[in-house]
């Protein structure tokens, strides 16, 4: 509390000032920047993920080695056009470092991060640099009592390089130790997990604070065990940070939502009220653990498990990342998406996914309103039928429906009562006179803000799999979807108990275990999958598909060979 006091003092006669100067002209003036305006002005945060890290495995391997161009010196006024303001240049250092007892970092490596870093600050963006991919490489393996004192020592030399080299650049610039490290497995950290982690934060923080420079007062932004968010692990970084007693600290964690539902596994494909509350409660373990103790956090990392375009159904997604925007922006929390390249094209500089983008930045400044469903599934063999669906208000009030530039006339084309949008048969008539299987037709519900929300209705009838035969390289299920689409499937032996790469689940991990294929009409089970069943048992399968429907299945691997059959 005291050290809170501290902040807020330091803070009272700055606040009209900070108010008044945009962020970049503020972090000029380093000394007027405690570490909550620094934090502030940062979001929101985006990561050069995927390039200077790439150096970490395999020899040679430069920051092109994951398919990223380089860094130019244009690049990164382009990310701050965004409306980006700060970058998270993750680099790793061990290929590119020396043998023991120097462990002299390659000068050639060192010149490449100084002048990204650089590129960076000229484009008025705030930037972190960290040890990135070491953490799994060499760093975790203090935990080995034969290696800890060497680890610490190129751990040292390490951090002695890096802060020689910035120590005389501006306040703009921060420190990470390290990102994810574990030493036991993910999950929560166990007693000895802190006191290691404990251990390398306090080397550094030393290391930093004793190179001089600007380095004195620079922010260091200290994370947890493997940049989680479970409270044991906070409330260790917590204590760390009072015990250091340096008001210039940060903490950060990492965040790619409620696991089962952004790899799409374990029953959760949709963003329910139990996934929505997982988030808003670890927001909440965050403010009440650091920044209401006046230590600002930076979520380092956020986004939904690698793949998600895949695995996570599109509608469900834009739920997350607008929630995630939401409780970003009311809890005082800066965030920092991760892109390693999969969405801001960096050859063509134009994001991949503008939409999501808009989702995203939208965000920044206020909520958009969604629905139960993005999807509308109409059966293309029966009358149509007035469709309904819930709105998502999010504070928001319902304003309009528009089918191309036509707005929509209440009573006539749709009703709004409550929260459920029901769109009148007579309309979807015009929007889906073709009634031919797959065709659609898209609305936009607008909001009083935000983005808006669109509804494909798609003609659709009900799916057909087929027997099927092959090896445990993967069996191909033919499949009609006839307009569907397919959600998740439950995989079970006859005893109930999970049939699968999964054990803990019966419900396989989407794309992992099995996936669509929606061009050639099929359903593929996994080597992956398959290779888990136990020999000569059957499967019993569930498949889900968005529209309702549900169908059983059987599969039985024999050896290499793997039979399907229609239950």
């Amino acid at each position: 509390m005291i050290r809170k006091a501290m902040r807020l003092l330091l803070a009272a006669p700055l606040a009209l000032s900070v108010l008044a100067v945009p962020a970049a002209t503020q972090a000029q003036d380093t000394e007027l920047q405690t570490a909550e305006e620094i934090v502030a002005a940062m979001q929101p945060g985006w990561n050069l993920g995927n390039t200077l890290d790439a150096m970490c495995c395999s020899p040679g391997a430069d920051e092109t080695a994951w398919g990223n161009p380089r860094v130019d010196d244009t690049f990164f006024n382009d990310i701050k056009a965004e409306g980006f303001n700060s970058v998270r240049i993750p680099v790793s250092w061990g290929t590119r470092t020396g043998p023991a007892p120097d462990y002299t970092i390659e000068p050639a490596t060192m010149d490449r991060v100084q002048q990204i870093v650089d590129y960076a600050l000229e484009a008025d963006l705030y930037v972190m640099i960290n040890t990135h991919h070491d953490s799994w490489q060499w760093i975790e393996h203090v935990a080995d009592p034969e290696q800890h004192d060497a680890v610490m020592a190129q751990y040292s030399a390490t951090w002695t390089q890096i802060s020689e080299t910035f120590k005389d650049y501006p306040q703009e610039l921060m420190f990470e130790p390290i990102n994810e490290v574990g030493f036991s497995g993910w999950g929560p950290g166990t007693e000895r997990d802190h006191e290691l982690i404990g251990e390398l934060n306090s080397s550094f923080h030393e290391i930093v604070r004793a190179s001089g420079g600007n380095n004195a007062d620079r922010l260091l932004v200290l994370p947890t065990i493997r940049t989680g968010s479970d409270p044991g692990d906070m409330n260790a970084l917590a204590a760390q940070i009072e015990a250091l007693d340096d008001p210039m600290l940060a903490a950060t964690t990492h965040n790619y939502g409620f696991f089962p539902f952004s790899a799409n596994l374990a029953g959760y494909p949709s963003y329910n009220e139990e996934v929505q509350n997982f988030l808003e409660e670890d927001f909440q373990r965050q403010v009440d653990t650091f920044v209401s103790q006046g230590v600002p956090v930076i979520i380092g990392e956020y986004s939904l498990h690698d793949n998600y375009e895949n695995r996570v159904e599109r509608g469900e997604a834009l739920k997350f990342f607008e929630h995630f925007g939401y409780l970003a922006r009311t809890s005082g929390i800066t965030t920092m998406w991760w892109d390693n390249g999969r969405h801001y094209d960096r050859y063509k500089r134009e994001w991949r996914d503008q939409e999501q983008f808009d989702y995203i930045s939208t965000a920044w400044t206020t909520r958009s309103g969604t629905a139960s469903t993005d999807n509308v599934y109409v059966d293309a063999s029966d009358k149509i039928q007035d469709q309904s669906v819930t709105l998502n208000l999010n504070g928001l009030e319902f304003e309009k429906v528009k089918y191309g530039n036509t707005t929509l006339r209440a009573g006539r084309d749709f009703t709004f009562e409550g929260a459920t949008l029901t769109i009148k048969a007579k309309m979807l008539k015009s929007i889906l006179d073709d009634r031919e299987i797959g065709t659609s037709g898209q609305l936009k519900v607008y909001f009083s803000d935000g983005m808006p929300w669109k509804l494909n209705f798609i003609n659709s009838e009900d799916v057909v799999i087929e027997d099927a035969t092959g090896t445990n390289t993967g069996l191909t299920i033919p499949t009609a979807f006839n307009g569907d689409r397919l959600s998740m499937l439950e995989s079970v032996y006859a005893d109930g108990t999970a049939a699968g790469s999964i054990g803990w689940t019966t419900f396989p991990g989407f794309w992992e275990d099995f996936r669509p294929d929606y061009e050639n009409g099929a359903i593929l089970l996994t080597k992956q999958y398959l290779d888990a069943l136990k020999d000569g048992e059957q499967a019993d399968l569930t498949f889900y598909f968005w529209g309702g429907q549900t169908l059983s299945y059987t599969v039985v691997r024999s050896g290499e060979t793997v039979t399907g059959s229609v239950a």
